[in-house]
């Protein structure tokens, strides 16, 4: 049975709370990334800003200049590292998302599942 430790990309994108708007979604585009994972010092999930962010704020005119943690998604829906690929998939179609974050039994974050990733790994797209 998988597992989401076998699939997870350990070497997660996170930025902090403070980090601008524009700075992230720069990190997006030059990273080829969809997410970076808002953290704090302890490195627990304190949010997630996707693409989907990105595009929301550029339509809507929001100042970048602003913290990403003003438009970022703070209620992170997160998988525990032990959890089976099925557990993950029913949290993301269950919250039609895209990105989890991977947290160990101190909820501090270790990876990151991305259906992009599920996808290269059974596809090899």
């Amino acid at each position: 049975m998988l597992k989401v430790k076998d699939l997870m990309i350990e070497d997660v994108v996170t930025a902090k709370e403070d980090t601008t708007i524009h700075e992230v979604i720069r990190v997006l585009w030059q990273k080829h990334i969809g997410s970076v994972v808002v953290t704090d010092s302890d490195c627990r999930c304190k949010g997630i800003f996707t693409e989907r962010d990105a595009i929301r704020v550029v339509a809507q005119k929001v100042d970048l200049t602003l913290p990403v943690s003003r438009v970022m998604t703070a209620k992170v829906v997160t998988v525990p590292i032990d959890a089976t690929l099925a557990e993950a998939r029913r949290n993301a179609i269950a919250h039609g998302i895209r990105h989890l974050p991977v947290v160990d039994s101190e909820e501090k974050l270790v990876g990151l599942l991305t259906i992009r990733g599920i996808l290269d790994e059974f596809f090899g797209l």
